[in-house]
Formats: C-alpha cells, sequence, structure tokens
C-alpha cells in the first residue's frame, strides 16, 4: 500500500522540536490577557455560512474568495475565516452580555482562508484574538491597543509600529462613499470585476484590494478621516491623548480600512518589516454595529487579532527568546527483568513528583540506552543491574560533567535525587 506522506497545500506541521516556540507566544498572550481582565473563550471551528456572510460582509474578499464553505445535510457551513464573529456570536447565545459590563474574553484558534498560500499567510492560520464588549469610550479602544501593545513588548518583539485610522461610523461614511463613487467612477472599466460590483455596494472595499490595477487607480481616492462626523472625530482625538498619556507611539494612516465589513471608527495595525510584504502582526478595531448585526441588542464593541505564524517569523528574525524545551530530568537504564521492574517503579515514582524521566522500553542493552540518552539530553542518568538490585543502591551520573554519586534505591531515593538535582540546577545558573 502506497504511504501518503504529503500534508496538504497551504497546511504546515508543528514537530515537537518547533513547538516550544508555540508554547511560548500562547502564554505571554494568555497571561497578559488575563492581566487586563480578560477571560478565555473557546468556540467551534466551523460556523453557519450566513454568520460570516451577514458580519465579515459579501462584499470582503474573505466572503467572496476565501473561505472554505462545505455541504451538510441540510445546511451549509464554513470553516471560520477569522475569530470575531463566532465569539461574538457565543457571547450572545450564552448571554454573557447579561452579565458585567464590559465582557472581556480572549481566545487562541485556527482560522482558514484559501489564499496564495506564502510566508505567514497559510490556508490554516492561528490566532489570539481579543475581544470587548459594552464601552463606547475611546478609552476601551486605548486599552485594546495597549494590550495588544503589551503582548508584543513581553515577547521581545521591536521595531513594531502601531498604525491606527479612523474610519468613521455609518453617519459620516454615506458622504464619503459618495465621493469615493465619482473618483472611481471614470475608471470603473479598469477596475478587477470584484471592485466593479463593489462600486455600488460598498466602494471602500475596493482601497482593500489586493489587485495592483485596483491598487494604482485607488492611490489618490480622497481619504475617510477627511470626512468624519464631529462625534467620530472627537473619538479619534480623545484615543490618541490616552495614547500619548500611556507612552504608547503612533502613526496615524489614512489608508488603513481593514478587510471585513464590520469595523466602524478606530481601526488599528501593528505592522513590522522584518518578515516581508506580509508586515501585519496585529490588526484589529471598533465594530459597534455588529452584535446589533447579528441580532444582539445595539452593544458597541471592539477587538484585535495576531497571527501566531507571523509573531514567531518575526521573533526567529529579530533573534528574540524563547522558552527552553522541557528536556529529561533522569534516563534509568537497566539490564535484565528484575532491574527492568524495578526502573520502571523508580520512573513512575519520579514522574509523580514532577520529574521528567524516562527509562528503557524497547529492550536496548546498556550502549544503546546510554547513546539514547544522549540523544535527548538527559540531565542524569543511572544503570541498574543485578549487582545495584542487591546492594540497594546505583550511581547516579551527571551526564554534563561525568560526575557520579551513590544513591540509595529505597525510600529516600526521590529526596536524594531531589536535592541533587536542585544543587545541579543553581550551579548551572552561576
Amino acid at each position: 500500500m502506497e504511504l501518503i506522506t504529503t500534508r496538504i497545500k497551504g497546511m504546515e506541521d508543528v514537530v515537537p522540536s518547533e513547538v516550544h516556540k508555540w508554547q511560548t507566544v500562547e502564554s505571554v498572550a494568555a497571561d497578559v490577557a488575563e492581566n487586563y481582565g480578560f477571560r478565555e473563550i473557546r468556540i467551534p471551528t466551523f460556523e453557519n455560512t450566513e454568520l460570516f456572510v451577514r458580519s465579515v460582509g459579501e462584499t470582503t474578499d474573505v466572503v467572496q474568495k476565501e473561505m472554505f464553505t462545505v455541504m451538510g445535510r441540510e445546511s451549509k457551513f464554513t470553516l471560520r475565516p477569522e475569530g470575531t464573529a463566532g465569539t461574538i456570536r457565543a457571547v450572545l447565545q450564552n448571554g454573557l452580555l447579561n452579565e458585567a459590563l464590559p465582557q472581556k474574553v480572549f481566545y487562541i484558534l485556527s482560522c482558514f482562508r484559501h489564499e496564495k498560500p506564502q510566508a505567514g499567510r497559510l490556508w490554516e492560520f492561528h490566532q489570539f484574538g481579543a475581544e470587548m464588549a459594552g464601552s463606547a469610550s475611546p478609552a476601551a479602544d486605548a486599552e485594546m491597543i495597549s494590550m495588544a501593545n503589551s503582548v508584543i513588548e513581553k515577547l521581545g518583539l521591536k521595531d513594531i509600529e502601531l498604525h491606527i485610522n479612523s474610519i468613521g461610523c455609518p453617519h459620516c461614511r454615506a458622504e464619503y462613499y459618495k465621493k469615493l463613487r465619482e473618483f472611481f467612477e471614470p475608471n470603473k472599466d479598469k477596475l478587477c470585476p470584484t471592485c466593479q460590483s463593489r462600486l455600488e455596494k460598498n466602494p471602500m472595499r475596493i482601497l482593500d484590494c489586493k489587485s495592483e490595477i485596483c491598487k494604482e487607480i485607488g492611490k489618490d481616492a480622497p481619504l475617510m478621516i477627511d470626512y468624519l462626523c464631529d462625534e467620530c472625530k472627537e473619538h479619534f482625538e480623545t484615543l490618541k491623548k490616552y495614547l500619548d498619556e500611556m507612552g504608547i507611539k503612533y502613526s496615524i494612516d489614512p489608508k488603513i480600512v481593514r478587510g471585513l465589513d464590520y469595523y466602524t471608527k478606530t481601526v488599528f495595525e501593528f505592522i513590522t518589516t522584518s518578515i516581508g510584504a506580509q508586515g501585519t502582526v496585529c490588526g484589529g478595531g471598533r465594530y459597534d454595529g455588529l452584535i446589533e448585526e447579528m441580532g444582539g441588542n445595539p452593544t458597541p464593541a471592539l477587538g484585535f487579532a495576531m497571527g501566531l505564524e507571523r509573531l514567531i517569523m518575526t521573533m526567529e528574525k529579530q533573534g528574540c527568546e524563547f522558552i527552553s524545551p522541557r528536556e529529561c530530568d533522569i534516563y534509568i537504564g537497566s539490564m535484565g527483568d528484575a532491574a527492568g521492574i524495578k526502573a520502571a517503579s523508580l520512573v513512575k515514582a519520579l514522574r509523580d513528583e514532577g520529574y521528567r524521566a524516562e527509562w528503557d522500553v524497547m529492550g536496548r542493552g546498556v550502549k544503546a540506552q546510554m547513546k539514547y540518552a544522549n540523544k535527548i539530553g538527559s540531565a542524569f542518568s543511572m544503570i541498574l543491574g543485578d549487582n545495584e538490585l542487591a546492594e540497594g543502591k546505583a550511581k547516579l551520573k551527571n551526564m554534563k560533567s561525568g560526575e557520579e554519586t551513590e544513591i540509595a534505591l529505597d525510600s529516600s531515593f526521590i529526596d536524594n535525587f531531589a536535592n541533587i538535582h536542585t544543587a545541579d540546577m543553581l550551579a548551572s545558573e552561576l
């Protein structure tokens, strides 16, 4: 039978030697989120397709070109292309808005988009995200940006620029859409077919098109920030005051529109040049109309998401530190059946105390066992045989220094090993 050994295009494996990098990012992000008062939420991998059509927007690239949709027996389902829509659905369905406001949740999950696979952009990708519902204040915008900034700083990333913009509200956006249509109309026939359909429905989506022709046509398009109503202007100006006071540096980038239709007012991105063209490591903003659009009571909300692949790529490029993979504390080798049984007993006791301990389950000879202990980077090793069992003691070897210490195999074994292990760890830190 032919082996199936090739993964699907656009997917990646995370092998054991790389997992510690993911654990670094995930643990830092979760710790920061909890410090900011956010609670973890977990949602299904797929939802009813209509959820994403209504929330993300039918004129977006995500809905028109990128979603993975399958037909079930009775309904169409879509693998989530982003985390916000499913999270807000869960918040509404589970009545979280009836609890204390603002509701603050975070998640770490996989998402799926059918895009051209490239560095930092895969069919299956992973996000750390956070959502806050209940506050219309620019203080909440500053809180979310501060939290994203804290994650970036805790990971040790450098040269990450925060770009902010306001894309207004439905009231001021109506006038802006009129100006955009007037701008694009003379070149309508040159736009890509998708953007030609967007011109009437949602002309701002043209500014987010990936087509080089549409980008060129739209490079001098009117900017939303020039058409903000008084309320949106005040919101944006107050946000800047908060960021200034918090010492968070930013640049105003009037061309940020984000790729999803639910955004209103504040939008922001954290951008790096370390990983090439796909340099946005975090994006987010306010979406005050989304909860009402999904059937809930009008409730202001906002959030952001960070791409874990891009964060890890950037950390690698910049030489940031990852948590060290956990190594084996002790390998107990054995010669003969009786010694193997004793080794199993000691390893079980060590593991119960929290040590990573291993023993031979392959039936190898002593030389091969010690070779394996070296390969897995075991800190200590010990060989048991008939003599050691008869005497009730064995030699514990420090694999780095080669130093050997005699240790009893009785009830004092765990405490004695703990003392030796702790002393070795302290010595290595000096």
